[in-house]
């Protein structure tokens, strides 16, 4: 599900990014269909390579269709209508693009669109943007067209090199992060009294009943595992009962208040949870108004990821997008859009940029290592492998179960 929208922030060039991708894995149900659709469960939804592209219109016709997330695009100080990233390149371009704000949850999206996908229909969208571990679905079924980088010389300069090859999909042939970010600790340094280093500091005794963790699986799994000191990059199913048996200890010892979407940031801002498990970019929006809250990368790591864009099988402006996409990987362009979302920047380069700004507290969020991490903790910062479609069944049941779903 999106973010709650934050308690409004102090006036500043950033305080309209109000939206985390991050999103609950609502129940089982869905889930068990994902898992079906990209097993053998139904082999007609898979989409074979030659069967993916359509008769590409974008010479001809200027324009595209671009579903994304409510709030995780900049806006104009006096307009909020006004979006001026997408309007320096539909000038540049003369691309009339058709921005929607469609996507308020993974599943809910997957359901919407699937129906074409999987009957070889026309999507309606050119180029949408959702959560990679839900991307990993898509690329799996073949109902994502992969991208020509002739038409993307930016994204091959600049994409983040830790970013740039998944599991899921190796080079980055099918997807391209539009933002990132990072699933760390979150804590009220002020209350609680002292700080937090490492995962396991959430099961301590003077946190007893103060500490929560993320519902969905695909947010939750990574960040525990790597307190329990595993390699997220190739975890065993044996590390995944492993951490839900030490969470299902916690939980009868009373140690997990109880299991959030994003609005976990209510109780840590009311000061009812002193510490838990938080995305980077609602730290620094929480920051501005609480200096107290801090986010930590714990010292046994933290899960980097990434929010993707993907051009649909059948999409009728696939150039188009091409060019869309390598828009935002210009440093100008994408420092301009992390100064307001203030996620991890998939362009490093933005940084200069931003270091740049005339406005001190916008040259400021270059320093940020949340929004440009620095080499100490990039370290720290892993890629998880996504859930495979065998294996999400049996962990969905097993981790709804403790959750509560």
């Amino acid at each position: 599900m999106p973010r709650t929208p934050l308690t409004p922030l102090k006036p500043t060039p950033w305080r309209t990014a109000a939206a985390s991708r991050r999103t609950l894995l609502r129940a089982l149900g869905g889930t068990a269909v994902l898992g079906a659709l990209a097993g053998c469960g139904v082999p007609a939804a898979y989409v074979a390579p030659g069967d993916r592209s359509a008769a590409d219109r974008s010479a001809t016709d200027k324009r595209l269709t671009w579903a994304n997330w409510p709030l995780y695009i900049d806006t104009d100080d006096d307009d909020p209508g006004r979006r001026p990233t997408l309007e320096a390149f539909e000038k540049r371009t003369g691309v009339s693009v058709d921005y929607v704000e469609e996507i308020n949850d993974n599943d809910e999206f997957f359901g919407k669109i699937s129906p074409s996908l999987m009957n070889h229909q026309k999507p309606g969208r050119d180029l949408v943007v959702i959560s990679d571990w839900m991307c990993a679905r898509y690329v799996r079924l073949g109902w994502v067209q992969e991208m020509d980088r002739a038409h993307q010389h930016n994204v091959a300069r600049y994409l983040d090199p830790q970013l740039r090859s998944p599991a899921f999909d190796p080079g980055r042939k099918f997807t391209v992060p539009y933002q990132s970010g990072i699933t760390g600790i979150a804590y009220n340094r002020r209350k609680l009294g002292r700080d937090i280093h490492r995962v396991t500091d959430l099961w301590a005794a003077d946190l007893k009943g103060r500490v929560t963790l993320l519902s969905g699986l695909d947010e939750a799994f990574a960040l525990l595992m790597q307190g329990d000191g595993v390699d997220i990059t190739k975890w065993t199913a044996d590390d995944f009962h492993r951490m839900c048996d030490q969470v299902e200890k916690q939980v009868r010892h009373g140690q997990i208040r109880r299991f959030t979407g994003n609005d976990y940031t209510k109780d840590l801002v009311s000061g009812d949870v002193l510490a838990c498990q938080a995305y980077s970019g609602d730290v620094i929006q929480l920051q501005a108004d609480n200096p107290d809250i801090r986010f930590v990368v714990p010292e046994e790591g933290a899960e980097l990821w990434a929010d993707s864009f993907m051009i649909p099988d059948l999409a009728g402006h696939k150039a188009n997008a091409e060019r869309l996409i390598d828009h935002y990987y210009d440093p100008e362009v994408a420092a301009d859009l992390a100064a307001w979302v203030t996620y991890v920047c998939p362009v490093p380069a933005a940084q200069e940029v931003l270091a740049a700004s005339k406005d001190k507290d916008t040259a400021a969020l270059a320093d940020n290592p949340l929004i440009f991490p620095d080499a100490a903790m990039r370290e720290r910062l892993a890629v998880a492998r996504d859930i495979s479609s065998t294996e999400r069944t049996e962990f969905a049941q097993r981790w709804n179960k403790i959750v509560g779903l």
